[in-house]
């Protein structure tokens, strides 16, 4: 099965069509977060979004919590899929579920350990699918992602044997191990920032190895 891949913290129209030049399926497009790498405004979130051929998946990484915010920033960006940075209440994962049934959601899961697990029957019969990321939710300034560490790959390995919905692995990803990623955790698709980007920009050549590494591992 072929690996997709998504590219985050796109910063630029630019920057956008250098990521789908190279082969990315998705595009992460990062709103205002209360730490991190990446943020843009809506409105050139807006902007991307719209521009982007439609096999390319747009991702709005939102920091909103509740169903009915979460809601108007789709409004306001208009992407076809809205990653959910924070672990927010089943019950607003419900109602955005109504509120929003077109778009895709994408529930990421922050793996601080095995009970990460836990989350899945919560989740699952609101969203798409799930990301795991190496945040620290809980933190006095909060981690939603951009972190460039890894996680115990042992636990996603675990969560996307137990998830019935597809997974996507992200967390300190790069060209030198995405590929013992994808054979030790198998997920549906693997996700990067800081891994292909050099002083603030997307980086060609960082980007190339990082999809060379992955179609290699697909081949394996």
């Amino acid at each position: 099965m072929r690996t997709r891949v998504k590219i985050c913290c796109i910063g630029s129209p630019c920057e956008a069509e250098l990521a789908i030049d190279a082969g990315a399926d998705a595009l992460g497009l990062v709103a205002a977060m209360p730490s991190g790498p990446g943020p843009i405004a809506d409105e050139l979130i807006a902007d991307i979004a719209a521009a982007s051929p439609p096999a390319i998946s747009t991702f709005l990484l939102t920091s909103e919590t509740s169903a009915a915010s979460i809601a108007a920033h789709i409004d306001r960006t208009r992407p076809t899929t809205v990653q959910i940075v924070s672990h927010i209440a089943a019950g607003d994962a419900a109602e955005l579920a109504r509120l929003r049934p077109h778009i895709r959601r994408v529930q990421v899961i922050h793996v601080e350990g095995p009970r990460a697990l836990d989350l899945i029957p919560a989740y699952s019969p609101f969203v798409h699918a799930f990301l795991l990321d190496s945040g620290r939710p809980g933190a006095a300034t909060p981690e939603l992602g951009g972190t460039g560490r890894t996680h115990d790959w042992s636990i996603s390995a675990a969560f996307v044997a137990a998830s019935p919905r597809p997974v996507f692995l992200a967390g300190g990803l790069d060209a030198g191990n995405v590929g013992e990623a994808i054979r030790r955790v198998r997920p549906f698709g693997v996700d990067v920032c800081s891994g292909v980007r050099r002083n603030g920009a997307l980086d060609l050549t960082a980007l190339s190895d990082f999809m060379h590494a992955v179609r290699a591992a697909d081949e394996s």
